[in-house]
C-alpha cells in the first residue's frame, strides 16, 4: 500500500496451485484440508493487512511464507523434486511503484527455508543507494545467492528439511510412468494433526513502498530437469505488478445535429404557400428571387472548449500458476497487463486475464495439438486491480481447478477450488 493507503480498502488473494484435478479425484478430506489451510493463511494475512502501518510488501511476503511452511503446497517444505531427486526452489516478488518497475526473481535455491523472504530482502536492498549487496539486480540464482541469504541473516536449512513422503512418492511414480501421472492429492492424507503452530510475523525492519504487491514461491514442475527455470521467478511470465496514470475525459455535452431541410420539403412548402415564383427559381437556378414567406434559419454550432483530460491511478498485480513453460512462451501476466493498459479506453483486468488464462485463451492456444495431452497450456492467474481507490479481485483458469482464497468486497473470507462451489 502507498501513503494513500487509508483511502484504499485493503484486499488480498492467494492461490495454492492449479491443475487437472476434478471432483472425482479430490476427496472430501483433501478438499476440507486445503480449504482449512487456505482460509487460515488468508485470515492471518488479512489481520496483518488491517494494521495501520502494514505494507503490501510485508503482507504478501508473510502470506507466501505461510504457504511455504505448509507441506500441502508445492513451495518450501513439501516442494516437488527434480528428476535427480533434488528440490530446486524459486520465488519472486514485485511491487507497483508509479512508472518504476521493481521486481525480483530467485532461482535454484536448496538451503533457504523461506525463499520468498530472500526475494523480499533483495527487493528492499535494491532500493538502497549502493544496492545493499544485491546491486540492484532483479534475477539471481544458485550458491552465491544463498551465501547472500546467509550473510543477511535469513534462516538456512539442510535440503532434507524440504522432504515430504508424499512428494517423494509422486516423484517415484513420475519416473516410472512418465505419461500417466497420478494427481498427488488423490492419495491425500491430512497432515494437520501433526503440524505445529505457524510462525508469527516479525516486525517490518524497512519502510515498504508501492501500492500493490505480488509474491510467489514454488518448487516447480514435478520431475523437471535439473536447472530448469520456470515462470515463477521470471518477470512478466509468472508475476507482474505495475501502475500508471490513466487519462480520462470529462463528460461531454452532446449537441443535436443540425438538420437542413431537404429540397423536396422546401418545394412542398413553397407550393403549399402559393409561392410559385420561388418554386420556379428552385427549378431554374438562373432565376433568383427572395422568398417572402420562407427564410431558411441559420444554425450556428456553439463554440466548444478545448478538451481537457484528467488522470486517475490504475494499478494491477498478478500471479500465475500451472504449466510454467507455457506462461514463459506467452509472457502471460505482462501480456494481460498490457492488454488492459494499452487498450483505449483501458479494459478491465478481469477481461484481459480471461484472454490469457481462460478457456480458449492464449495459454491454451499456445499448446496447439498438445492441449489436453501433456498438461501444456494449463494454468490460471489471480490478481488485484486498483482504479483510484476502488479495488477488485481477479481470477480465471482453463484447467480442472485452481486453489484460491480471497477477501471479498464485504470483508468475507472466501475459498474456491473449481469454477463454482464444491
Amino acid at each position: 500500500m502507498s501513503s494513500n493507503a487509508s483511502r484504499i480498502q485493503p484486499r488480498i488473494i492467494i492461490h495454492g496451485g492449479a491443475g487437472n484435478i476434478s471432483r472425482l479425484n479430490l476427496t472430501p478430506a483433501a478438499h476440507a484440508a486445503y480449504r482449512k489451510s487456505l482460509i487460515a493463511v488468508i485470515s492471518s494475512a488479512s489481520s496483518l493487512l488491517a494494521k495501520p502501518h502494514a505494507t503490501a510488501v510485508d503482507v504478501a511476503t508473510y502470506a507466501v511464507s505461510l504457504l511455504e511452511d505448509d507441506p500441502l503446497f508445492n513451495a518450501g517444505k513439501g516442494a516437488v523434486f527434480t528428476r535427480a531427486g533434488k528440490n530446486e526452489l524459486e520465488s519472486s516478488i514485485m511491487v507497483s511503484n508509479g512508472p518504476h518497475k521493481r521486481g525480483v526473481g530467485c532461482m535454484l535455491l536448496a538451503h533457504v527455508k523461506n525463499p520468498i523472504k530472500l526475494a523480499r530482502e533483495i527487493l528492499l536492498r535494491g532500493e538502497l543507494g549502493d544496492g545493499g549487496g544485491a546491486q540492484g539486480h532483479c534475477q539471481l540464482s544458485g550458491e552465491y545467492l544463498e551465501s547472500l541469504a546467509k550473510e543477511w541473516g535469513l534462516e538456512m536449512v539442510e535440503p532434507e528439511y524440504f522432504f515430504t513422503q508424499r512428494r517423494w512418492d509422486e516423484h517415484q511414480r513420475g519416473l516410472n510412468i512418465e505419461h500417466e501421472p497420478v494427481p498427488s492429492i488423490a492419495q491425500f492424507h491430512d497432515p494437520f494433526s501433526a503440524r505445529g503452530k505457524s510462525s508469527t510475523p516479525t516486525d517490518p525492519t524497512q519502510q515498504g513502498f508501492g501500492t500493490i504487491c505480488v509474491a510467489t514461491s514454488t518448487g516447480g514442475l514435478t520431475n523437471k530437469l535439473p536447472g530448469r527455470i520456470g515462470d515463477t521467478p521470471t518477470l512478466g511470465a509468472g508475476f507482474w505488478a505495475e501502475e500508471w496514470l490513466e487519462e480520462t475525459l470529462p463528460p461531454q455535452m452532446l449537441y443535436p445535429p443540425v438538420i437542413q431541410p431537404s429540397h423536396s420539403s422546401l418545394a412542398t412548402d413553397k407550393l403549399s404557400r402559393g409561392n410559385l415564383l420561388g418554386l420556379i427559381a428552385d427549378c431554374f437556378p438562373s432565376i433568383s428571387t427572395p422568398s417572402p414567406l420562407f427564410r431558411p434559419q441559420v444554425f450556428t454550432m456553439p463554440s466548444q472548449p478545448e478538451k481537457s483530460t484528467s488522470t486517475r491511478r490504475h494499478a494491477v498485480a498478478m500471479s500465475g500458476t500451472g504449466n510454467g513453460d507455457s506462461f514463459l512462451r506467452v509472457s502471460a501476466v505482462r501480456t494481460a497487463a498490457a492488454i488492459s493498459r494499452f487498450s483505449t479506453p483501458n479494459i478491465p483486468l478481469a477481461v484481459a486475464v480471461s484472454r490469457i488464462s481462460g478457456s480458449g485463451g492464449e495459454l491454451q492456444k499456445s499448446a496447439g495439438e498438445r492441449w489436453g495431452k501433456t498438461g501444456e497450456g494449463e494454468g490460471g492467474i489471480i490478481g488485484i486491480e486498483l482504479i483510484d481507490s476502488e479495488s477488485s479481485i481477479v481470477a480465471d483458469f482453463n484447467c480442472g481447478e485452481m486453489f484460491r482464497a480471497w477477501v471479498d468486497e464485504e470483508g468475507i473470507q472466501r475459498c474456491m477450488v473449481f469454477k463454482d462451489e464444491y
